[in-house]
């Protein structure tokens, strides 16, 4: 699955499209695809409800940057991800003397899922920049750099589509049952039934973010009446593997259409999905690249994952000159966002107890993970 987020952020004037080599073991699939092409065109509408429902899978607090927009890159985190998700966490990986943030020009976003999980990931594509290019940066030369002086750091902005999510019961798993869905969440997303039928039913069509069709008979019935996915649903759970405590969302975009993701109760084993790291993970210089291209002033490209991750290794420009122009001290008072398990999304309280280097051998002067702070547990954490 991929969709090009540079059409979509350019209002969905060209069509999604396919790029890479994204049927060549990569475990991804097209959004959209047919019997003679991997890639297909498809309308604005319908690439806006894909991007909502990877949205949606990904989590409350996943941000992405937008084409041409100047990004700061961590290394430093890049390699953390890249050691929780290894085989051999243990194992030393080379930091190639990388420079501990790394200011560079977004080239490409791909969106893209695990054809055997659908856990959902990213492919950005970047672009290394001269050093420093905070210096002297106002008024046009803001523009030329996809700097936004607004504040929002060039991310792509979300609407908020129809849509529910919910944990999926015993009930709901069972093979002899049906999904239980809450009557304002059908009345909302599904199209509407006809209640003066004795046993009001209908078929539902929905796509998943791999483009494949699912067909649901949804049906109100039973004393107290409620809304059921009968016929198809055990089928769907059987050949998704879902078991109780995942959670399954639903959303209906403008024109109607259907479309339908997962959302798993326990992450990958090895954080990312096996299709990520590919290359990356069974080789232990994930660094190599990206000294390659800054050295020959070249493109690379990174992978991340956001629920493997609760913290981001690319940083939009705005958000780290807005970090470094107002530094935090000891005993500052913050506020921040995290997802639990339990909850979607979670704000907390914490005030800062120390500021340095995680690493100062390797990472001197890093901005990476240099707060620690307090909360009702202890965390490290990199933003606030």
């Amino acid at each position: 699955m991929e969709i090009d987020l540079n059409h979509v952020a350019n209002e969905g004037e060209k069509s999604v499209g396919c790029y890479g080599d994204c049927d060549k073991g990569g475990g991804c699939s097209c959004f959209s695809s047919s019997s003679s092409s991997c890639c297909s065109s498809t309308s604005s509408a319908s690439s806006s409800i894909y991007l909502e429902l990877w949205h949606a899978c990904a989590g409350p607090l996943i941000s992405l940057p937008k084409k041409g927009s100047l990004v700061v890159y961590f290394p430093q985190g890049h390699l953390e991800q890249a050691v929780s998700s290894s085989r051999f966490p243990f194992m030393e990986m080379p930091t190639y003397d990388l420079q501990p943030q790394i200011f560079c020009r977004v080239v490409h976003v791909q969106l893209l899922a695990n054809k055997e999980n659908d856990e959902v990931y990213t492919q950005l594509t970047l672009f290394p920049q001269p050093e420093s290019p905070e210096r002297n940066l106002e008024g046009k030369e803001h523009e030329e750099l996809g700097v936004d002086k607004e504040g929002d750091g060039g991310l792509l902005s979300k609407s908020t589509p129809h849509m529910f999510c919910k944990t999926l019961t015993a009930s709901d798993t069972s093979t002899h049952g049906g999904f239980s869905v809450p009557r304002r969440a059908a009345e909302d997303c599904f199209p509407p039934l006809d209640y003066k039928q004795q046993r009001p039913s209908q078929e539902l069509v929905a796509k998943d973010l791999h483009g494949v069709e699912w067909r649901f008979r949804h049906i109100y019935r039973g004393q107290p009446r409620r809304h059921l996915l009968t016929t198809g649903w055990s089928i769907f759970i059987s050949q998704k593997n879902l078991v109780s405590g995942d959670a399954v969302l639903f959303l209906r975009g403008e024109g109607g259409e259907l479309r339908l993701g997962i959302k798993r109760a326990v992450r990958p084993r090895n954080g990312i999905p096996d299709s990520i790291p590919g290359n990356q993970n069974k080789h232990l210089n994930i660094l190599s690249p990206v000294a390659n291209a800054i050295s020959t002033k070249s493109m690379f490209h990174i992978f991340c994952s956001p629920r493997a991750s609760s913290t981001e290794f690319v940083i939009p420009y705005q958000k780290y000159m807005k970090s470094i122009s107002h530094p935090a001290s000891i005993g500052t008072r913050f506020k921040m966002r995290f997802e639990t398990e339990e909850t979607a999304e979670r704000r907390c309280s914490g005030v800062v107890t120390g500021i340095g280097d995680l690493d100062p051998h390797k990472w001197p002067d890093s901005k990476w993970r240099c707060l620690m702070v307090r909360f009702v547990i202890f965390l490290c954490i990199t933003w606030t």
